[in-house]
C-alpha cells in the first residue's frame, strides 16, 4: 500500500524549465516575505490584528491584496498566452508545448474569475457595506473570517498546481467529456475541481452573510429607500450568490462523483449527458457575471455622485434596474451554446431575454450621465475609471446583444470575437469598477489618499491598452479564428495578434503603475494625510467615520431620516451645531484563529483528496471537525470596549480635525 497516494517524485515537473523557474520564483517570493516579516517581529501583530481578525474592515482589505496577487498571478498566464500567439504562426512553433499552454488558459480563466475578481468584490462589499449601513459589523463575523480563508484555502490548492502535477487543460469551463477521467487521467482536472469547491463554500457562505446583514441589521431608521445604491447593487450581488453557488456546487460534484467513483452523470458511453453539465454551469455562469457587475454598478453610482456633487439621479429607477437585473440573469443562460442543438423556439426566448436585459443596464448608464449633468465634476482618478468604463462597457453590451441574435452566434461562437466581448465587459466593467472602488475607499481603509498623478498614469495605460489588446480580437474572430489555439498557419492573422500582445505591454505598464502609485503613496503618506475622514466631501455614511474607522464603526449609532443622510447632515452643520454625546460601552466580536486554521485543514483535505491520500483526508477532516469544536464551545465570544476609550477617541479625532 503507497502511503502518498498517487504522488510521487513524478509528480514535478522538473523537465519544463519554465514552470520550474516560476516555481521557484514562487517559492522564493513566500519565503522572503515569511522571512522578513519574522525577522521585523511582525508575526505576532499580524496573527493577532490581521490573520484572526473578524472585523469586516480587515477581512475585505485582506479580501483585496488577495484579489490584487491573483491579477499578477493571472495577468502573468495573460501575458505567456499572447506572446506565444504572437510568434507561433506558419513554421513558427513558439516557446510553449500545447499541453502547457493549454494549463495556462486554462488556470488564466479559473483565476481570474473565481479567485481575482470574485474576492475584489467581496472585499470592497466587505469594507463598505457595514459602514453604509451604520452598523458596527458583519451579521456573523466569524463566519465572514472561515469564508475568507476558505477562498485563499482555494488559492493555494490552485498554485501547487504549478509546482506539484499540474493543472487542468480543460478550459475554465470543463466541460465534460474532456473533463471526464477517460480523456484527462490527470490530477488537473481534481485540482480545478477541489479548488472551487472550497472557495465555492466560502463565497456561499460571504452570501447568506451579506444577505442577512443589509436585510436585518441597518441603522436605525435606514429604510429601504433610503439605503445608498451601492448596498443594493451588493444586496442583489448577494442573493444571485445564495441562489447559483449551490447549482455549481452540485455540477462538480456529480463530476467529481463521476472521476471518483465511476459514475455516469456526464460520461457518454455510460449513457450520461454532457449537455447536462453546460446547462447546469451556466446557469451558475451567467449569473455570476450579474454577481461581479453589479457591486461594480453600485461602485461607479457612489464616485459619480460624489465628485458631481449631486444626488444620485433616478435613485428608484437604478434600483429598480439593479432588482430586474437580479431577476432577469436566471433567464438568460442558453445564450452560451445556441449551437449545441435547441430548437429555434428556445434559442428565440434566451435571445430576446439577453436583449431585454440590456435594458436595464442602459437605464444605469443615462443615470450616471444626467448625474453628471449640471453638477461640477471633478475629475479624479475614480471618475476616470468610471467614464473609461462607460464607453468601453457599451460597447462591449452592444457585441454581446449581436450574440444574443443566434444566426449570428453561429458564425461567432467559439470564435475570438467572443473572448473580445467577454473582456470588454470583465475587463470595461469589473476591474474599472474593483479599480474606481480601490482608488475611491483606500483613503477610509489607511487614512491617505493614493497619488493622483500614478493613479491617471494608471488608468490611461488600462484604457489604451485594453483597446490596443482587444479590438484586434474582434476582427480575427470574424475573420474567423477560434479561441485557445496555441498555433496556427493563417499568416495574415500575426499581424492582429503582435498588435494585441502590445496591447498587453501597454496593460502591464498600467499594472506597474498602480504598484508604484501604492509605493510612492504609502512613502509620502503624511502630504497625503486625511484627518478629516472624509477627503471628498462624500455623501453616504462611511465618510462619517474616522480614517481608517476604529474596530467599533461608530462610537453611536447614527439615526437616518432620509437618503445621502450624511451629506444632508454636512448642510446642516452650520445651522445646527452637534450637540455633546454620551457614549456607552461598545461589545465587538473576539478575534478567532477558526477561519485560518480550518484554512490550512481544508488545503491538507483537498491536497490529500487530489492525490488519493487517504489517512491524509481522515486527519484533514478531524482536525477541521475538532477546530469547529473548540469554537462551538468558547467562553467568550466579545470584548467591551470601554465608554471612556470610546470617548477618548472621538475627542482626538474631533481635535484633529479641527487642527
Amino acid at each position: 500500500m503507497n502511503l502518498l497516494g498517487k504522488l510521487s517524485w513524478s509528480a514535478i515537473p522538473f523537465d519544463q524549465p519554465i514552470v520550474m523557474a516560476a516555481t521557484a520564483m514562487m517559492v522564493v517570493g513566500v519565503l522572503s516575505v515569511l522571512g522578513w516579516v519574522t525577522l521585523k517581529g511582525y508575526v505576532p501583530y499580524l496573527w493577532r490584528e490581521w490573520l484572526t481578525s473578524v472585523d469586516h474592515k480587515r477581512i475585505g482589505v485582506m479580501y483585496i491584496v488577495l484579489a490584487l496577487l491573483m491579477l499578477l498571478r493571472g495577468f502573468s498566464d495573460a501575458i505567456m498566452m499572447r506572446a506565444q500567439q504572437a510568434v507561433a504562426a506558419g513554421g513558427a512553433q513558439g516557446y510553449l508545448p500545447p499541453e502547457h499552454f493549454d494549463q495556462i488558459f486554462s488556470a488564466h480563466g479559473t483565476i481570474m474569475i473565481f479567485f481575482m475578481a470574485t474576492p475584489f468584490v467581496i472585499g470592497l462589499m466587505n469594507f463598505v457595506v457595514p459602514l453604509q449601513l451604520g452598523v458596527r459589523d458583519m451579521a456573523f463575523p466569524t463566519l465572514n473570517s472561515v469564508a475568507l480563508w476558505l477562498t485563499a484555502s482555494g488559492i493555494l490548492l490552485t498554485n501547487i498546481s504549478l509546482a506539484i502535477g499540474e493543472f487542468a487543460k480543460t478550459g475554465w469551463v470543463a466541460y465534460p467529456p474532456l473533463s471526464e477521467l477517460q480523456f484527462s487521467p490527470g490530477v488537473g482536472v481534481d485540482y480545478y475541481l477541489w479548488a472551487l469547491q472550497i472557495s465555492g463554500v466560502g463565497t456561499l457562505m460571504t452570501g447568506i452573510n451579506f444577505v442577512t446583514t443589509i436585510l436585518k441589521t441597518r441603522a436605525p431608521g435606514m429604510g429601504y429607500m433610503r439605503m445608498p445604491v451601492f448596498c443594493w447593487t451588493a444586496l442583489a450581488s448577494n442573493l444571485l450568490m445564495v441562489a447559483a453557488f449551490p447549482v455549481l456546487t452540485a455540477t462538480l460534484a456529480m463530476l467529481l462523483l463521476d472521476r471518483y467513483l465511476g459514475f455516469h452523470f456526464f460520461s457518454v458511453d455510460g449513457q450520461g449527458n454532457p449537455m447536462m453539465y453546460v446547462n447546469l454551469f451556466w446557469v451558475w455562469g451567467h449569473p455570476e457575471v450579474y454577481i461581479l457587475i453589479l457591486p461594480a454598478f453600485g461602485i461607479f453610482s457612489e464616485v459619480i455622485s460624489t465628485f458631481s456633487g449631486k444626488p444620485l439621479f433616478g435613485y428608484r429607477s437604478m434600483v429598480a434596474a439593479t432588482m430586474v437585473i437580479c431577476v432577469l440573469s436566471f433567464l438568460v443562460w442558453l445564450h452560451h451554446f445556441f449551437t449545441m442543438g435547441a430548437s429555434a423556439d428556445v434559442n428565440g426566448f434566451f435571445g430576446v431575454m439577453t436583449m431585454i436585459i440590456a435594458v436595464p443596464t442602459g437605464v444605469k448608464v443615462f443615470n450616471w450621465l444626467f448625474t453628471m449633468y449640471g453638477g461640477r465634476v471633478r475629475f479624479t482618478v475614480p471618475v476616470l475609471w468610471s467614464l473609461g468604463f462607460m464607453v468601453t462597457f457599451v460597447i462591449g453590451g452592444m457585441t454581446g446583444v449581436l450574440m444574443a441574435v443566434p444566426p449570428a452566434d453561429f458564425q461567432l461562437h467559439n470564435s475570438l470575437f467572443l473572448v473580445a466581448h467577454f473582456h470588454n465587459v470583465i475587463i470595461g466593467g469589473v476591474v474599472f469598477g474593483v479599480m474606481a472602488g480601490y482608488t475611491y475607499w483606500f483613503p477610509k481603509a489607511f487614512g491617505f489618499t493614493l497619488d493622483e498623478r500614478w493613479g491617471k498614469a494608471s488608468f490611461w495605460c488600462w484604457l489604451i491598452g485594453f483597446y490596443l489588446a482587444f479590438m484586434p480580437l474582434y476582427v480575427l474572430g470574424l475573420m474567423g479564428m477560434t479561441r485557445r489555439m496555441q498555433h496556427y498557419d493563417v499568416l495574415s492573422w500575426q499581424p492582429w495578434l503582435l498588435l494585441a500582445a502590445v496591447g498587453v505591454v501597454v496593460i502591464l505598464a498600467g499594472i506597474v503603475c498602480t504598484i508604484v502609485q501604492l509605493v510612492v503613496s504609502i512613502r509620502d503618506r503624511a502630504q497625503h494625510r486625511d484627518v478629516t475622514g472624509d477627503p471628498w466631501n462624500g455623501r453616504t455614511l462611511e465618510w462619517a467615520t474616522a480614517s481608517p474607522p476604529p474596530a467599533w464603526n461608530f462610537a453611536v449609532l447614527p439615526r437616518v431620516a432620509e437618503r445621502d443622510t450624511y451629506w444632508n447632515r454636512k448642510q446642516r452643520a452650520h445651522a445646527t451645531p452637534d450637540q455633546p454625546q454620551e457614549y456607552v460601552s461598545i461589545e465587538t466580536p473576539k478575534n478567532s484563529a477558526t477561519g485560518f486554521v480550518n484554512a490550512f485543514f481544508a488545503v491538507v483535505i483537498g491536497f490529500a483528496l487530489i492525490w488519493h491520500i487517504w489517512w491524509m483526508v481522515g486527519l484533514g477532516l478531524l482536525g477541521a471537525f475538532v477546530t469547529l469544536l473548540a469554537f462551538a464551545f468558547r467562553d467568550d465570544e466579545e470584548v467591551e470596549i470601554p465608554a471612556e476609550q470610546i470617548a477618548q477617541f472621538e475627542r482626538s479625532h474631533q481635535a484633529e480635525v479641527a487642527r
